[in-house]
C-alpha cells in the first residue's frame, strides 16, 4: 500500500457485544499498524455500543436507527422516520469526515452508514461474524469490496468472489492466559480445590441458562464444583435474590465478567450460547465447552455454529429444551471423564484463528491503497 501519514476509517455496526467486540478488534490491530490514523465508530443509540467503544477509546456517533420487530407493535410505526434521520446523518457523517474506507461488523447502524459510503464511491468491507449472514448485510454486499467471513459455504449469501476466509476478530487478551488462574481464582474469590464451572449467557444474558443453574446450582456445589456465573443484565436481580435465598457458598453470581481472560484462565469447562463471537473465543481458549445454542435466532444459525465444532468432537451440544435439568448430568459427563475432556479442549483450540484480525486489516490496507 501506498505510504500516507494519516487514515481516516469509519466503522459502523454494534447492538450485541458479538458486533461490537470484533469491531474493537479490528480498529486495535489497524492502529497498532497505524497509530496515526483516525478511527470513527458509528453505532445505534440507546446501544451497548455507545458505552463499550469509549471504554475502549474511541469516539463514537449514534444514530436513531432500530430494526424491525417481528410481530406487529407500535414501535415499528417510527421505523421509517427513524431509518430516514439515520440516513440523513450518516451520509453527514460520511461527508464531514472524509474516510479512506467503511467497514460494517452488522448491526442496526451498519446499513444507513454503509448505503451512504457506497453512495459515494467509498470503498467498503462487511465483517459477517455468523454461519447465517443478515438481510442487511446480504443487500449491503452487493457493492462491497471484501466481505471477511469465518465460516465457509458463505457463497450462498455474498458474492463468491468478494469473500475472504478471516474468521473472527477477538480480544488480543484471549491469547495469553498462560499463568493467569491463580490471578483469576484470587480476583473473583474462588476455591483453589474445586473445579471452576464458568457459565456465560452474553452480556444481556440467557433464561435457559441462568435458569438451569438456578436449578442445579445446590447439586454443583454438593458435587464439589464451584460455579462462575454471568447471569446478565436482565437476570441479574432475580438471580440474586435467589441465590441469596439459600446458604451455598461456591455459586459465584456476576452479572457481566469484565475481566474475561481472568475467568477463562480459571475455567475447568465452559457452558455458553453459540453467538458467532462466543464460539470465536472459546476456540482460542482451549478449554472444554458444552454450548447450548439459543433457539431464538434466524435459521438457528447458534446451532450451526455449535455443530461446527460438535461435528468434530471439539465441543458438546445441549439442546435448549433439555437445559434446564441436565446442567449437572453434562458436567459430570465432560469432567468425569479426564481423557475426553482433554481431548475437547485440544480439538477446539486446533479450530480457532488467532490472526483474524490481522487479516481483516490486511484486506482494509488493500482497498485504501
Amino acid at each position: 500500500m501506498s505510504h500516507q501519514d494519516t487514515y481516516r476509517l469509519l466503522i459502523s455496526g454494534g447492538g450485541t457485544g458479538g458486533h461490537i467486540y470484533p469491531a474493537i478488534a479490528i480498529a486495535n490491530a489497524w492502529m497498532e499498524r497505524h497509530p496515526d490514523s483516525e478511527i470513527q465508530f458509528v453505532g445505534a443509540l440507546g446501544k451497548m455500543e455507545m458505552q463499550k467503544v469509549p471504554e475502549a477509546g474511541y469516539s463514537i456517533i449514534g444514530l436513531p436507527v432500530a430494526g424491525l420487530q417481528r410481530s406487529l407493535t407500535l414501535a415499528n410505526l417510527s421505523f421509517p422516520i427513524k431509518l430516514f434521520k439515520s440516513l440523513r446523518q450518516a451520509f453527514r457523517i460520511v461527508k464531514d469526515f472524509k474516510p479512506h474506507a467503511v467497514i460494517g461488523v452488522g448491526g442496526y447502524a451498519s446499513g444507513p452508514v454503509l448505503y451512504a459510503a457506497q453512495s459515494k464511491g467509498i470503498a467498503t468491507l462487511i465483517q459477517e461474524q455468523n454461519s447465517y449472514a443478515g438481510i442487511t448485510n446480504k443487500l449491503l454486499a452487493k457493492k462491497a469490496k471484501k466481505i471477511c467471513v469465518a465460516y465457509p459455504n458463505m457463497e450462498q449469501f455474498f458474492p463468491k468472489e468478494n469473500l475472504v476466509m478471516t474468521g473472527n476478530p477477538v480480544r488480543k487478551d484471549l491469547l495469553h492466559l498462560e499463568g493467569k488462574k491463580s490471578t483469576g481464582i484470587a480476583h473473583f474469590g474462588l476455591d483453589s480445590e474445586r473445579k471452576t464451572i464458568l457459565v456465560l449467557g452474553g452480556s444481556l444474558g440467557a433464561r435457559t441458562l441462568n435458569q438451569g443453574v438456578l436449578k442445579d446450582m445446590e447439586a454443583f456445589e454438593k458435587g464439589g464444583y464451584q460455579v462462575l456465573w454471568q447471569s446478565g443484565k436482565f437476570y441479574f436481580k432475580a438471580m440474586q435474590e435467589a441465590l441469596n435465598k439459600t446458604s451455598l457458598r461456591h455459586i459465584h453470581l456476576r452479572e457481566f465478567i469484565r475481566e474475561m481472560d481472568l475467568a477463562y484462565a480459571t475455567a475447568d469447562l465452559i457452558i455458553s450460547r453459540a453467538g458467532a463471537l462466543s464460539v470465536s473465543e472459546l476456540a482460542l481458549v482451549g478449554k472444554p465447552v458444552v454450548f447450548i445454542p439459543s433457539p431464538n435466532v434466524a435459521e438457528d444459525h447458534q446451532t450451526k455454529n455449535a455443530m461446527a465444532f460438535v461435528s468434530r468432537e471439539a465441543a458438546v451440544l445441549l439442546r435448549d429444551g433439555e437445559a434446564v435439568g441436565k446442567l449437572k448430568i453434562t458436567v459430570d459427563e465432560v469432567l468425569g471423564d479426564l481423557v475426553f475432556a482433554e481431548q475437547l479442549g485440544k480439538n477446539i483450540k486446533m479450530l480457532s484463528k488467532a490472526d483474524a484480525a490481522e487479516t481483516i486489516v490486511n484486506e482494509i490496507e488493500k482497498l485504501v491503497a
